[in-house]
């Protein structure tokens, strides 16, 4: 987001009660900090839009208010991934957003009148970077489209999309959502597997979604109180539950046997969670596990895109950061943590984390 924002103005009329407050004078350094996931281009604004920030911690709750659907249009852009937005231009329009950062994960709580969004080829193509953003339905009624599946969202309902394949959201009246964007890596299940469900709409009322849901919407009531490293265990558990729903959905799939080649897949992805510390995981006990050739197995994972290689030290990695951001842990050495999660050689364990993350992992652990 190269582009500089006109200063802008406040109006004491649009500011609600909160913690002590400071007034962003630039929407640009506004939105990076609110959603540095995104890579959304933000042009000029002109007009009434503003951006608050509450201090809370270590982190800070953003407030975006757009006072007409430009504005909104060039936000939200600005905020998720470059989006296609339709609405009343030529009538009255408003439109919220609150937002805390945590790590890799936004949890943005949307408050805006009737409009439709969509994610075109043209502008993926454009993008980089692949993730999920997860919604769920707080008040009004939202209708998803991706993937040629369509969910009829209602209060207290969820569902996933992929920010890397097209999609459309349409609002046809007022309405509040609670958005959490994070990268594919911080789901653990295959993003193929993952293409099975996207859209699909998850009851608030019922089965998982009836225990899960209640949880992610008081993220949405209590999001000044989502900061620092709690906050960080807070959103980590939310994706943990979130795993545990579509683990529950594609199961589900599985059991009707609409694809055994992602039964084959799903049984691997399990192997593979539950032996992450075992440093003799491989690509050989992997196949030996599931009576396949490892020839067999590279290939699976050259389907969607990956190494059984490389799969396997993502997912150490991204362990092993959360390791080392958790305050329970924090007088616990790395190395332990690295042996915890498979990596019996500490020098090459530091090079490989330092590679993926641009730190030390002590370092690392010491800058947050």
């Amino acid at each position: 987001m190269s582009h500089t924002a006109r200063s802008l103005s406040l109006h004491a009329s649009t500011v609600e009660p909160c913690p002590p407050c400071r007034i962003v004078g630039k929407l640009t350094s506004a939105l990076s900090a609110f959603l540095p996931l995104g890579s959304g281009t933000l042009g000029p604004l002109e007009g009434n839009l503003m951006t608050v920030a509450a201090d809370t911690g270590p982190a800070i709750v953003q407030t975006i208010v757009a006072e007409s659907f430009q504005e909104w249009s060039r936000a939200i852009s600005a905020s998720f991934v470059p989006l296609l937005a339709q609405g009343p231009r030529n009538s009255t329009f408003h439109g919220t957003m609150r937002a805390r950062v945590l790590g890799q994960i936004s949890v943005v709580e949307i408050t805006a009148g009737p409009h439709t969004v969509l994610r075109t080829p043209e502008l993926i193509a454009k993008s980089t970077g692949r993730f999920f953003k997860l919604s769920i339905q707080l008040t009004g009624s939202g209708r998803l489209i991706q993937d040629e599946r369509e969910a009829v969202l209602r209060p207290g309902d969820l569902s996933i999309y992929d920010t890397s394949r097209p999609y459309q959201l349409t609002f046809d009246d007022d309405f509040r959502t609670l958005v959490l964007m994070f990268p594919h890596v911080l789901l653990d299940l295959p993003a193929e597997a993952m293409g099975h469900v996207t859209a699909l709409r998850i009851p608030g009322d019922e089965g998982l979604g009836e225990l899960i849901s209640p949880f992610l919407v008081k993220l949405a009531d209590n999001l000044d109180a989502l900061s620092g490293t709690n906050g960080l265990r807070l959103v980590h558990n939310a994706l943990d539950l979130v795993t545990t729903l579509f683990n529950g959905e594609l199961d589900q799939l599985i059991e009707t046997g609409r694809d055994p080649h992602l039964l084959l897949l799903g049984r691997i992805h399990d192997y593979i969670e539950a032996n992450l510390g075992d440093p003799e995981l491989s690509p050989g006990t992997i196949a030996a596990a599931h009576y396949i050739s490892t020839r067999h197995l590279h290939d699976l994972f050259q389907e969607i895109g990956t190494t059984v290689a490389a799969s396997i030290r993502q997912r150490r990695l991204e362990r092993c950061r959360r390791d080392l951001r958790d305050p329970v842990l924090a007088e616990r050495p790395v190395t332990a943590i690295a042996a915890r999660w498979g990596f019996t050689d500490a020098a090459h364990f530091s090079r490989i984390f330092r590679a993926a993350f641009g730190n030390s992992p002590t370092g690392y652990r010491n800058s947050h």
